[in-house]
Order: structure tokens, then C-alpha cells, then sequence
């Protein structure tokens, strides 16, 4: 043992070589089982209160699906057979879809709302802004006609007798399905049978803010939303406390992104190609890495190049950023999506949610500065409707060896897992159960990247204890607890009542 732990830490030791040494290992695999012990403890709480078992006759779903001009794909259909299946026990369900950009999660995620209706409840489906509610209700709309189904939006913005109807429409089971912000868990928003909450959850939440949502309602079903790709190790580490379906196809048709890396220098040479673009009636994104211009940094401001696409293109640029009244800010992504501005200079406040068919251009400026996961959520923002895309990623020369991955890996794929395996070796993994979402993870031997395997033993053995010994009273049990109070999982030690 101790001529392993001596070539273990040896500096000339190889990286790789040090994780098969079979006591590091077994370090290893303590950290990882402590931690999935603590998640498995979450997940248990969230579960503990009984769920209604909910099971729908399939006739909505049917019609829907025979209204798409479309098959779904196998994902698709293997991910709401694994949701049905859970709405039908008797316990609370708390799972994570989640999917690459154009991977179908609304469809997926509306048959699971139908699922609650044909049962004889309701669902609700929230995003985090007024907007992307609002996007989400027009999505679901052709979907809602096609099912009989009655859609209907509560938003900030709805005020006095429009706002009453709807609350008493909904009190008394009127409105099936409802959209809107998290704001629908006010006190005054109340269901007569509410089933399902679906969340599209644009940023993490982390195992804390789940256990508070799942704690919302009685009993009800959650089931989160993510169009941000998480390696299998990651995910087991953040969302063990939630079982996952993947949705890991994208469906026929749907035309690669052409994704080019161009030089500063070509500006002019991108001007011009937007210029042609929005004489044939195309429409393009131009994202900015800071809202205003800097004395520190040299990044491009959205407002300076607002002026200066404006002086070269007319006044068919529009400007939106997080710094704008939310009042402005809706207005101008209005007028683009109804088309009356053909080029729309952004700061990543449109990395997430917007959907326009005809913006077939995504030029991102300063791209080596932005994060893999953000250039491929912003990448995403084109490739939405029939016509062929491209994403221009703008750099500055000479780019440095991180910068050059980055770029590299985004021109060279599409495909979100692998983008975000790449994202988890280049940047590690975070602080899985604290807040901060990126940096060195908070295991000191284990590492999520090379021993995934060892990951998922030890979810398995821990869901396997709590199953047995739910209590942690056992002779095993005992012994866990005191593992968890060696290596400060404090989270679990207060989920099992101990001082």
C-alpha cells in the first residue's frame, strides 16, 4: 500500500497512470459514493411525500402526433415513455430531460403535459422570463389546436379582469395547461389538479432550489428542462438527485450549420456579406461580448458596433442587450422576429430562447472570449428553418492556445455532448452541490473526467444503501455517516437529521 501511495505522488508519475493505483481508487470511490450519497438523501426527500399516480389514455398525444409532418425521433419517443412511466407510480417524479439545441424537448415535454390532461389534471410549463414564456406559449400553440387542448399565458403583464378570469378559469380546471413565468407559484395562482410542472431551466438549479420547487404543490410531478448537453459524469455528479432521460438525436432534415472561423481583419469582408444577405431578405445575428465600450478591455461594444452596422446597413439594425428597460428590450426582439429589422447586434442576453426561422447568420465577435457551452447555445440560434446557415466566429489574432481549442472544437462539431466533454476537460467541473459552475471541482482525489465508471458505481451503490437502510441506522449505515462527516458533507448529515 505504501509503495502505491509513494508512486502515486511521485512527480514523475503519469497523470493517467495514477488513477488506476487500486488505493487511490478506493479514495476516489469514497469521495464520489459520499457525495452521490448526498444526492441520493436529496432525492429521497423530494420523494418521501406520496405522488399521484397519474395515467393518461394516450388519445391527445395521438392527435398531436398525427398533426406533425414529422416522425419523432426514437429519443423522443423513448424519453416520454420513460416520463409516463414515472407520472404512473405513486411516487413524486423528478426527472431532467435533457437534449442538444434542435433536439425536440418541447414536443417531449408538451406529451408529458398531455399525459397530466388525459388523466384529468393540469400542467404547467415556466421559463424564467417574460419572453421566453411567451415564446414557449406560441411554440405550443399548433400543438394545443392539434390536441383540442386548451393553452393559455399568465405573465407579469396581465393585470386586472383579464388576469381574474384566467386565475378563476384555472381554479376550477377550465385552463388544462398553462404557460407563464415562475411567477405562477404565487399565492394567488391556484390549480384545481395540478400534475405536472415542467421548468425550462435555462440556468442550472442546483439541488437545494429542486428540492424547494419539488416542494411546491401537492405532490406534483417535475420534470426540468436543460438545452445545455452534460457529459454522463457530470450529470451523474449534478443531477443524482433526478433521474435523466437524454434526447440524443436530432430529427431527419434538419441542415448542418456551416461554422467558419474568420480574422478580425476580414470585417469588411463580413459587412459586405451581411449586406447581401439582407438585400435577399436574410436575417443575421451580430453578437457583441460587452454592452459598452471599455478603457480596460478591447472587447467589441454592442453599442459601437450598433452605430457602426447601422451607418454601413441602414437602419434595418436593431440593438438589444441586458442593460435595456425590459419594455425596450421586448420591443426589439419583437421587431426582429416579425422581420421589420433585418440584422440584430445582441450581448449574449439572446443566448438562450430566441427562435427565429429566417436569421440564417450568426456572426459572434471576440469569439475565443466566450465560453464553448455560450458559442454553441449562440450557434443555435440559427439553423431554425429551411434555409441553410453559417455562424462566423470573429477573432482576434494571434489566438492563444485555449482560444484556439475552443474555436477549433466548435468549427470542427456540432454535437453538444461531445462540445461539453470538451468544455468539462478544458475548464473542470465546478462546485457540484455549492453555487460557482465552473473551476476546479470539490473532489480532492476523484476525477470526474477519467473515472465516469466509477461515478455511476457509486450512484448505484449508493441509491442500493438508502433503499436498504433508509434511515443510515445499519451497521453500513453507521459507517456512512461517519464517511460523510469526514469529508464535510454537511448537506447530508443535516438531510439525515444528525447534529
Amino acid at each position: 500500500m505504501a509503495t502505491a501511495l509513494t508512486m502515486a505522488h511521485a512527480p514523475d508519475a503519469s497523470a493517467a497512470l495514477a488513477f488506476t493505483y487500486p488505493t487511490r481508487v478506493r479514495l476516489a470511490y469514497d469521495e464520489l459514493f459520499a457525495h452521490q450519497v448526498t444526492l441520493a438523501l436529496a432525492r429521497a426527500q423530494i420523494r418521501k411525500g406520496k405522488g399521484v399516480v397519474t395515467t393518461g389514455d394516450g388519445t391527445l398525444r395521438t392527435k398531436v402526433l398525427e398533426s406533425l409532418p414529422y416522425s419523432p425521433t426514437s429519443a423522443q419517443t423513448r424519453a416520454v415513455a420513460e416520463i409516463a412511466a414515472d407520472m404512473a407510480q405513486p411516487l413524486r417524479m423528478n426527472r431532467l430531460l435533457q437534449g442538444d439545441v434542435g433536439s425536440g424537448k418541447t414536443l417531449v415535454a408538451f406529451q408529458a403535459l398531455l399525459i397530466a390532461v388525459e388523466a384529468g389534471g393540469q400542467g404547467v410549463m415556466m421559463a424564467p422570463t417574460e419572453i421566453l414564456a411567451r415564446q414557449h406559449f406560441e411554440g405550443l400553440a399548433p400543438l394545443a389546436r392539434a390536441a383540442g387542448v386548451r393553452l393559455e399565458l399568465l405573465t407579469g403583464r396581465d393585470r386586472g379582469t383579464d388576469r381574474a378570469m384566467k386565475l378563476e378559469d384555472l381554479a376550477v380546471g377550465r385552463i388544462p395547461i398553462l404557460v407563464g413565468t415562475h411567477a405562477v407559484f404565487q399565492k394567488d395562482v391556484a390549480f384545481q389538479d395540478l400534475r405536472l410542472a415542467v421548468v425550462d431551466e435555462q440556468h442550472r438549479f442546483g439541488v437545494a432550489q429542486r428540492m424547494e420547487l419539488g416542494a411546491k404543490g401537492e405532490a406534483v410531478d417535475v420534470l426540468v428542462m436543460t438545452a445545455t448537453p452534460i457529459p454522463r459524469s457530470l450529470a451523474l455528479a449534478t443531477h443524482g438527485d433526478m433521474d435523466v432521460s437524454v434526447l440524443d438525436e436530432k430529427p431527419a432534415g434538419r441542415k448542418p450549420i456551416r461554422t467558419a472561423m474568420v480574422s478580425d481583419e476580414r470585417l469588411d469582408e463580413v459587412v459586405d456579406h451581411l449586406r447581401k444577405a439582407v438585400v435577399e431578405g436574410r436575417q443575421a445575428y451580430w453578437v457583441c461580448p460587452l454592452v459598452e465600450e471599455s478603457e480596460v478591455v478591447d472587447y467589441a461594444s454592442a453599442e459601437q458596433r450598433f452605430q457602426h452596422l447601422r451607418a454601413a446597413l441602414g437602419d434595418r439594425v436593431g440593438l438589444v442587450h441586458g442593460q435595456m428597460p425590459p419594455a425596450d428590450k421586448d420591443a426589439a426582439m419583437a421587431r426582429f422576429v416579425s422581420g421589420e429589422t433585418s440584422v440584430l447586434v445582441a450581448t449574449t442576453v439572446i443566448e438562450v430562447g430566441v427562435n427565429v426561422p429566417n436569421a440564417t447568420i450568426m456572426v459572434i465577435e471576440r469569439a475565443e472570449t466566450f465560453g464553448l457551452a455560450q458559442l454553441h447555445q449562440l450557434r443555435g440560434r440559427v439553423g431554425r428553418g429551411d434555409a441553410a446557415s453559417t455562424c462566423l466566429m470573429l477573432y482576434q489574432a494571434p489566438l492563444n492556445e485555449t482560444g484556439s481549442r475552443r474555436l477549433t472544437t466548435i468549427r470542427d462539431t456540432e454535437d453538444g455532448f461531445r462540445i461539453a466533454e470538451e468544455d468539462l476537460a478544458m475548464r473542470g467541473a465546478g462546485d457540484l452541490i455549492g453555487t460557482a459552475q465552473s473551476g476546479l471541482p470539490r473532489f480532492r482525489v476523484a476525477d470526474m473526467e477519467r473515472q465516469a465508471a466509477l461515478m455511476a458505481v457509486a450512484q448505484s451503490d449508493a441509491r442500493k444503501l438508502l433503499v436498504d437502510d433508509p434511515g443510515l441506522t445499519g451497521s453500513r449505515g453507521l459507517a456512512v455517516r461517519a464517511l460523510l462527516w469526514l469529508l464535510d458533507q454537511d448537506r447530508a448529515i443535516r438531510l439525515i437529521g444528525v447534529g
